[in-house]
């Protein structure tokens, strides 16, 4: 992974680092999971459950969206679905609901980054 490439993914909120370290500092492997994360449902299922007033279907697309952005250490994206995801159990749907224009910028800027 070049330097530009790994500032952009650094600046779109990847602890690249972390990332490695969890891929046994394998960059190929690292990069083809990344390459997996715009393709990853669980965005799409989040936002339809919201517009439908799914409540457990919100909490579970947005508990699986916060494992995989933990797993590729995807820090921000990660710390607003784990406080998204824990509104969410505590019936607080207004809160929950109020992040999602964050997690949608965050999660387009994390797509936009991995797709350069």
């Amino acid at each position: 992974m070049d330097s530009v490439r790994r500032q952009r993914l650094m600046d779109a909120g990847i602890d690249v680092d972390s990332a490695l370290g969890r891929f046994m500092n394998n960059e190929a492997l690292l990069e083809k999971f990344l390459a997996k994360f715009p393709a990853d449902p669980n965005h799409d299922r989040l936002t339809a459950a919201i517009a439908v007033g799914d409540k457990e279907g919100a909490l579970t697309a947005a508990h699986t969206l916060k494992g995989v952005s933990g797993n590729l250490s995807m820090t921000a994206l990660f710390e607003l679905l784990t406080r998204q995801v824990a509104a969410f159990r505590a019936g607080d749907w207004e809160a929950a609901v109020a992040m999602m224009p964050e997690l949608d910028r965050m999660y387009d800027g994390l797509c936009t980054a991995i797709a350069l």
